[in-house]
């Protein structure tokens, strides 16, 4: 049996690595894909491995391992890197017949191991991204980030404030402009008066959690989201004079890469369920104040209805080419 071995961070698994060990699997009989990582890594490595689990449980030749880089010392020569390298794998792995890389370490590394070396795609031509690539500019390199790995990189964006100020309304045209997901306003699907408990707040705010969690699996890019669970706070405390711990809890589940505050400079429309327009600009000094004490950064958006979505589209432009 001929076994080979590929090692990497993977940080992230992307398609060019994808390639490299489909191929690497082709040339052998047993696979070994070898994911080191440090308790300091931008990405989790637990979460790094199971993404390369969930990419080739289909292949059973195919045997990832992880293990934790303490072995390395980056001040060396490569030479003396691959070295220390080689002592560990051989501790850790059973004796290796071939090394696939796309580096400069392969050759001295199979060398030490004493196996052969095949070299696959050094110049990148093949599949022309790198990880750091992906790290610095995710949007931008999208069509190269595995689909189990895109939900870690889709950008959320909270279109937030008070009622009757086009949240909805925009956050639809949002999506369908950038071929994408959004995430409603949840809590009208639970409610249907201002007359509720705070168990129904609570489910309101699990629920919106997990509908971000669902609609990021199938985001492209971005993930537009109307309100935020602080919004399911600032309602539950001006309703219900108290807001439930969860609360607090599920606020930090997720990340927003972007915060639009709609401002209350546009019409009032009555639905059923609003009852605040004599303390419009109350509640906008209220959500403003929510943002400004946790110390996030948001825009205020201003004007009719098409000009903020020009002003919207605007720094979404610009976030996608960063």
């Amino acid at each position: 049996m001929l076994r080979g071995l590929v090692i990497g961070k993977f940080m992230p698994i992307h398609n060019g690595h994808i390639a490299l060990v489909n191929f690497a699997a082709s040339k052998c009989d047993e696979l070994i894909v070898s994911m080191s990582y440090t308790d300091t890594d931008p990405i989790s490595g637990k979460l790094r491995f199971e993404w390369i689990i969930e990419i080739f449980k289909g292949n059973p030749s195919i045997k990832p391992a992880i293990v934790k880089d303490d072995f390395d010392d980056d001040s060396l020569p490569l030479k003396e890197r691959t070295k220390l390298w080689s002592s560990f794998l051989m501790r850790r792995y059973p004796a290796v017949d071939v090394i696939i890389s796309s580096e400069e370490y392969g050759p001295p590394l199979a060398e030490y191991l004493g196996a052969s070396h095949i070299t696959f795609d050094m110049d990148r031509t093949t599949v022309p991204i790198s990880a750091t690539m992906i790290r610095k500019h995710p949007l931008i390199n999208w069509e190269f980030i595995p689909a189990v790995v895109r939900p870690y990189y889709v950008s959320k964006i909270c279109i937030y404030g008070a009622e009757s100020t086009g949240k909805s309304t925009i956050v639809e045209f949002l999506a369908e402009k950038y071929q994408t997901e959004f995430v409603p306003e949840v809590a009208r699907e639970f409610i249907t008066s201002n007359d509720f408990t705070v168990e129904d707040i609570i489910r309101i705010g699990i629920a919106h959690n997990q509908r971000i969690t669902d609609k990021a699996k199938v985001a492209n890019r971005l993930l537009f989201c109307d309100t935020d669970v602080i919004t399911t706070q600032i309602y539950c405390r001006h309703y219900l004079g108290t807001i439930p711990q969860i609360l607090y809890e599920l606020e930090r589940q997720t990340t927003y890469s972007k915060y639009f505050l709609m401002d209350i400079d546009v019409a009032w429309v009555a639905d059923g369920l609003r009852d605040l327009s004599d303390s419009r600009q109350i509640m906008m000094n209220i959500f403003k104040e929510e943002l400004d004490k946790r110390g996030i950064v948001y825009q205020i958006i201003r004007g009719p209805y098409r000009e903020r979505e020009r002003q919207i589209c605007e720094v979404i432009d610009q976030m996608i080419m960063e």
